[in-house]
């Protein structure tokens, strides 16, 4: 009986603390409401729930798409073993997205009513209709391995006919909605500072999250390789850098043309908190690893690649948070900082994900075997052969 409980360890602690202190603070927001347990306001209407939550949630779960589309629309199969993880963090990211909204809501309980009440000329219907979409999407990409691990051969057969258009329709929706959420805040020209608030809002989200999605795929991969004890995809991720160099390099090309052309070079040596987190933004998230991996040095080897994913992971979120926050604050005469439930509950959304995704990959076939791990396989199996052969040999 003792054998069959969960072993304890450090990070199992650490992920049940944060679960029960989520659980503590969702039950204080939806008995005493958004006012007692947040530090939202009218100046301040959207806090970390939508800054991060939603806007780092939707962006990071990017690579789902992207590797997606290049595996069964473009056909560059050698990405196929990452392509199934990748699909399971974007899923996971859309479930959990879904779940920040539920609590940013004022009226959880009215969240259907886009569905029903059409408002075609308005961002946010289209927002919803997207992430709607998209997870169903996302829930037939992920099915079959559903399917696979309960043996519905039948099922999956009918499901493998129509993956290319349910996969084409996947990137049509991703891109509207990546793109969509910058559209957010182009109707705050006179509240977002000027080094954020760009007509080109909508582009630069989207080519943000294309180099984020790259970053989460080196990210997940390297970590389930240490958890699961797995080969890791080092060629395949090494040309996944390569890829991120080319988005992070046009990333920065845009940011910097369209802020010399809208005449803003001078507000980067302004001595102010903005000019600050912006150069944070750009330096540690775009540069920093833009350089990195145009080092083939630093492609060659699971932690460069795995330190410069982080750093691009680190300055999208920065910059979802500047633009959420951080370009408001002038406008609003003051800072915001969240309440311990705010934070409560997104270190649990995050920490639910990381669960999620390891239990998914423990009982579903999410990872296909890959070269090192057949060369592993095949080594164990040699040494158990020859092991068998000297004992009956003695």
């Amino acid at each position: 009986m003792r054998g069959n409980l969960p072993r304890i360890t450090f990070w199992r602690t650490v992920a049940a603390g944060l679960l029960a202190a989520a659980a503590v603070a969702l039950w204080l927001r939806f008995t005493q409401g958004l006012g007692a347990t947040t530090n939202l306001s009218d100046r301040f209407p959207w806090g970390l729930w939508i800054g991060f939550d939603v806007l780092c949630g939707v962006g990071l779960a990017a690579g789902g798409f992207t590797i997606a589309a290049l595996v069964h629309v473009f056909h560059v199969r050698r990405f196929e073993p990452v392509v199934r993880p990748a699909i399971l963090t974007a899923y996971l990211g859309y479930l959990l997205v879904i779940v920040a909204l539920l609590v940013d809501l004022g009226r959880p309980l009215q969240i259907w009513h886009a569905i029903v009440m059409w408002n075609p000329r308005s961002v946010m219907f289209e927002v919803a209709w997207c992430v709607m979409l998209y997870t169903t999407v996302l829930t037939l990409e992920f099915l079959p391995a559903v399917l696979e691990r309960f043996r519905l051969r039948r099922a999956h057969a009918v499901l493998k006919q129509v993956a290319v258009p349910v996969i084409i329709l996947g990137v049509l929706l991703s891109t509207l909605h990546q793109s969509s959420l910058g559209s957010l805040y182009l109707i705050v020209p006179q509240k977002l500072h000027p080094l954020w608030y760009t007509p080109l809002l909508p582009v630069m989200f989207f080519v943000s999250a294309l180099a984020a999605g790259l970053a989460m795929v080196i990210f997940e991969s390297t970590l389930s390789a240490r958890a699961f004890r797995r080969g890791l995809e080092l060629p395949l991720l090494a040309e996944i850098g390569r890829l991120a160099v080319v988005v992070l390099a046009t990333y920065a090309a845009l940011k910097l043309t369209d802020l010399a052309g809208r005449g803003g070079l001078g507000l980067l040596l302004v001595p102010r908190a903005e000019t600050w987190f912006y150069w944070a933004e750009l330096g540690l998230g775009v540069l920093a690893p833009l350089v990195l991996l145009a080092l083939p040095a630093v492609r060659r080897r699971a932690g460069g690649l795995f330190f410069a994913a982080v750093l691009i992971i680190l300055g999208f979120v920065l910059n979802r948070l500047n633009v959420s926050l951080t370009g408001l604050e002038a406008y609003a005469g003051g800072g915001y900082f969240p309440t311990w439930q705010e934070i409560a509950v997104t270190a649990g959304i995050v920490t639910f994900g990381f669960v999620a995704f390891a239990l998914a990959a423990r009982y579903l076939p999410v990872f296909r075997a890959s070269e090192a791990d057949g060369s592993a396989a095949l080594r164990r199996r040699l040494a158990e052969e020859m092991s068998l052969a000297s004992r009956e040999a003695a």
